[in-house]
């Protein structure tokens, strides 16, 4: 049977080069602010927004976009204030993130930690004509504001301090990073899963890295793997029966070994 025969996959497939376009974008600047864990701590705290929607009755992705975005802007305010590092930071929200999630689906209505299996890994036949909607929506959003904010972005990344100086506004600038960081994150969790998401984002950028030194030259080809490994996931957990996040990542890891195996022969002809 054709993967186009059903609706919930063409729904899927679209969901799945979005997502598989925006990850790397904003991962790719994660990276570069050596925050590469940030999609996973955002993903955590995104739990709590989707039991927070079980327990109101309302649309769980919503609840997550917006407990998502007030969790990284006040973790990015946090660790611009010197009050804790980047590592302690997260690690809030990883620990609150994942408490508030499993205590509020205990008090929502017949809820249980059941219910949140498929937004921790992904869930293909879930994709609803309106999750695509919200997808597409804000896929569209997150990789607009990469394209128009890419220069500005790059110099924050790459010293704060420098572009301070410069006249940027630096702090405008970080929490706009982790908002659309924590967007993407609730984008990707219906087709890649919450806890998956973060390789997604990094995984993709680490590869290109491999054989590429520009910075605009990974971006753009972190983005290409991204969708190339966010289809082929969906394609094998089609196929196989297996859970689409972790077919998504697996594959990614796989390119990024092949990757790796041909930087390191690049260098040694190089040599």
């Amino acid at each position: 049977m054709s993967i186009f025969a059903y609706d919930f996959m063409r729904r899927a497939l679209v969901a799945a080069v979005l997502v598989g376009l925006a990850a790397p974008a904003i991962g790719t600047f994660l990276v570069q602010r050596r925050l590469s864990l940030m999609g996973d701590g955002i993903g955590h705290i995104a739990l709590t927004g989707v039991a927070l929607g079980f327990l109101l009755g309302t649309a769980p992705v919503l609840t997550a976009i917006v407990v998502a975005i007030v969790g990284a802007i006040a973790i990015e305010l946090v660790r611009e204030r010197g009050r804790a590092s980047g590592d302690v930071a997260l690690a809030l929200l990883f620990y609150g993130g994942i408490a508030g999630g499993v205590l509020l689906i205990g008090l929502s209505p017949g809820g249980t930690p059941g219910a949140l299996v498929g937004y921790l890994f992904g869930s293909l036949s879930n994709v609803t004509t309106s999750d695509l909607a919200v997808i597409v929506g804000l896929g569209v959003a997150v990789l607009a504001i990469v394209a128009v904010f890419a220069r500005e972005l790059f110099a924050v990344c790459q010293d704060e301090e420098v572009a301070r100086v410069s006249g940027l506004p630096v702090r405008f600038l970080n929490i706009l990073v982790a908002v659309t960081a924590a967007v993407t994150v609730t984008v990707a969790m219906r087709v890649v899963g919450l806890l998956l998401v973060s390789a997604l984002m990094v995984v993709p950028v680490a590869t290109t890295q491999q054989l590429t030194r520009s910075f605009r030259t990974t971006l753009l080809g972190a983005c290409a793997l991204g969708a190339t490994a966010s289809v082929g996931g969906l394609v094998m957990a089609f196929y196989l029966d297996v859970a689409p996040g972790a077919a998504t990542v697996v594959l990614a890891l796989g390119v990024f070994l092949v990757f790796v195996l041909l930087g390191g022969a690049r260098r040694a002809v190089a040599r």
